[in-house]
Protein backbone atom coordinates (compact mmCIF):
# COMPACT_ATOMS: atom_id res chain seq x y z
CA UNK A 1 0.00 0.00 0.00
CA UNK A 2 1.96 3.23 -1.38
CA UNK A 3 1.82 5.91 1.56
CA UNK A 4 -0.09 9.29 0.29
CA UNK A 5 2.32 12.16 -0.30
CA UNK A 6 0.31 13.99 2.58
CA UNK A 7 1.73 11.60 5.13
CA UNK A 8 4.92 11.61 3.75
CA UNK A 9 4.93 15.30 4.05
CA UNK A 10 3.58 15.56 7.20
CA UNK A 11 6.67 12.80 8.52
CA UNK A 12 9.18 15.07 6.58
CA UNK A 13 8.22 18.16 8.30
CA UNK A 14 8.11 16.33 12.21
CA UNK A 15 11.63 15.21 11.36
CA UNK A 16 12.53 18.92 10.06
CA UNK A 17 11.01 20.31 13.03
CA UNK A 18 12.59 18.04 15.53
CA UNK A 19 15.99 18.25 14.11
CA UNK A 20 15.66 21.86 14.58
CA UNK A 21 14.66 21.69 18.54
CA UNK A 22 17.43 19.71 19.30
CA UNK A 23 19.75 21.90 17.30
CA UNK A 24 20.93 19.67 14.41
CA UNK A 25 22.68 21.08 11.42
CA UNK A 26 22.34 24.76 13.14
CA UNK A 27 25.79 24.78 12.69
CA UNK A 28 27.38 27.26 9.96
CA UNK A 29 30.95 26.85 8.38
CA UNK A 30 31.95 30.07 9.80
CA UNK A 31 31.41 28.19 13.30
CA UNK A 32 33.06 25.48 12.71
CA UNK A 33 36.15 27.07 13.40
CA UNK A 34 35.60 28.13 16.66
CA UNK A 35 37.46 26.01 19.77
CA UNK A 36 37.45 25.55 23.22
CA UNK A 37 34.96 24.83 26.30
CA UNK A 38 31.30 26.37 27.12
CA UNK A 39 31.03 27.26 30.66
CA UNK A 40 28.17 24.15 30.41
CA UNK A 41 30.98 22.19 28.98
CA UNK A 42 33.42 23.04 32.15
CA UNK A 43 30.51 22.27 34.68
CA UNK A 44 29.27 18.99 33.53
CA UNK A 45 33.08 17.97 33.53
CA UNK A 46 33.34 19.16 36.87
CA UNK A 47 30.08 17.28 38.53
CA UNK A 48 31.05 13.70 36.68
CA UNK A 49 34.58 14.14 38.06
CA UNK A 50 33.34 15.03 41.78
CA UNK A 51 31.40 11.95 41.44
CA UNK A 52 34.09 10.11 40.28
CA UNK A 53 36.18 11.21 42.79
CA UNK A 54 33.26 11.08 45.93
CA UNK A 55 32.42 7.43 45.22
CA UNK A 56 36.00 5.90 44.47
CA UNK A 57 36.90 5.58 48.06
CA UNK A 58 33.55 3.88 48.90
CA UNK A 59 33.78 1.42 45.92
CA UNK A 60 37.89 0.65 47.25
CA UNK A 61 36.47 0.05 51.11
CA UNK A 62 33.71 -2.05 49.50
CA UNK A 63 35.78 -4.21 47.23
CA UNK A 64 38.55 -4.32 50.18
CA UNK A 65 35.37 -5.59 52.93
CA UNK A 66 33.91 -8.16 50.69
CA UNK A 67 37.48 -9.45 48.93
Amino acid sequence: MPISEEIAGANLNNQNDAASHYGAGQQSFDDAGQQGFSTGDILWAVGIWSVILTLSPVIVFYMLMVA
